[in-house]
């Protein structure tokens, strides 16, 4: 488990931040380690700065139980400790209280809208917004769509009754379908069954263009492009990873088209790199749709008024749209369907009764 362990698991996923409900405790296990208090939280409260910690230490909502590894389990005495470089040693646990006046200023402020597609004691799924991340990173650490989960299933979370788990994720702009662990126990089923590319997977997308013929498939290999200054841009190529997408077009409309897309791979972009290698990008697309130059004056908060009018939204035309998988518990198929979301059927209402 590394050099830390928590006193509750709150997730076992390395790349997934997950909330503090409540309180949480932490233990130092390392013999011979020592951390000055505010570093050492730091580490588990990754998505928040050591400045908003230590105010936490000062204002009294740590504390701190010293006792030895090896003395009688309940033995030790937990006291207040204000000073953010009081030194841990090994065997020491830390027990901190997240209080209603600290919830925004650690976490962000969190919004209670979610839409519950399908749950059972298992499993949740759920219809992810545009333009929210699946959970807290780099500059979106509030108002995640897992952070909504715990919001919405507090009480079951910290009854222990409920730990949510993503079993899959989407890129910030697209919206749609997302499946979320409820048991430890159910994770790894779902894990293996995306790694076996046994879930089926189904898009809806709006693109520039009209794909010809009207359905098809792409079966063009991507990775990271060489050339581009945009870091995470990938592109077609030879020697990239295996990659498939199928689409069927299901309506056109004035130089546009939706489409019904079935992904059989699941490489970064996928979609977007492949309707762009046919020269049908996806409305919104900054980084693969008329310009590459958006993306960055995007990216540096620089859009102007002509890049607005060319991308028409202010995302890609994306949508998670159809999960098929296989319930842990009763091994009988689920398949879940998301319509067209509102924001792509109100721009585009020619599209709205298509899908």
């Amino acid at each position: 488990m590394g050099i830390f362990e928590k006193d509750r698991d709150l997730t076992e996923a390395p790349t997934e931040v997950r909330l503090l409900v409540d309180a949480s405790t932490f233990r130092v296990p390392i013999k011979g380690f020592a951390m000055r208090l505010d570093k050492f939280l730091g580490h588990h409260l990754k998505w928040r700065s050591r400045s908003s910690v230590q105010g936490l230490i000062r204002d009294g909502y740590v504390e701190i139980d010293a006792a030895r590894p090896e003395a009688p389990k309940g033995t030790g005495v937990r006291k207040v400790e204000k000073r953010s470089g009081a030194k841990l040693q090994h065997g020491s646990q830390v027990f901190i209280r997240i209080p209603d006046s600290y919830r925004t200023l650690l976490l962000g402020e969190t919004h209670d809208e979610l839409t519950v597609l399908f749950e059972d004691e298992d499993v949740l799924v759920v219809d992810k917004p545009p333009l929210i991340a699946v959970h807290p990173s780099g500059r979106y650490m509030s108002d995640t769509l897992i952070q909504r989960v715990h919001l919405r299933y507090r009480e079951e979370i910290e009854s222990g009754q409920f730990l949510p788990r993503l079993c899959h994720r989407l890129d910030r702009e697209t919206s749609g379908i997302v499946l979320v662990s409820k048991r430890p126990r159910t994770h790894p089923a779902l894990t293996i069954q995306f790694e076996d590319r046994l879930v089926e997977k189904g898009y809806l997308a709006i693109v520039d263009g009209v794909p010809e013929p009207a359905s098809g498939s792409i079966d063009a290999p991507i990775r990271l492009s060489t050339t581009s200054p945009v870091e995470l841009e990938m592109t077609t190529a030879a020697d990239g990873l295996p990659c498939r997408t199928d689409w069927e077009t299901l309506k056109v409309s004035g130089g546009r088209a939706l489409l019904r897309l079935r992904i059989h791979t699941g490489r970064q972009h996928q979609i977007r790199v492949h309707m762009a290698a046919i020269g049908t990008p996806l409305v919104g697309d900054k980084l693969y749709g008329p310009d590459r130059e958006i993306f960055l004056r995007s990216a540096a908060g620089e859009m102007t008024d002509s890049d607005r009018a060319q991308l028409v939204i202010d995302r890609h035309a994306l949508h998670s749209h159809r999960l098929l998988f296989e319930s842990p518990t009763s091994g009988e198929s689920v398949e879940v369907l998301s319509g067209l979301p509102d924001d792509l059927a109100e721009a585009f209402p020619e599209f709205a009764d298509g899908d």
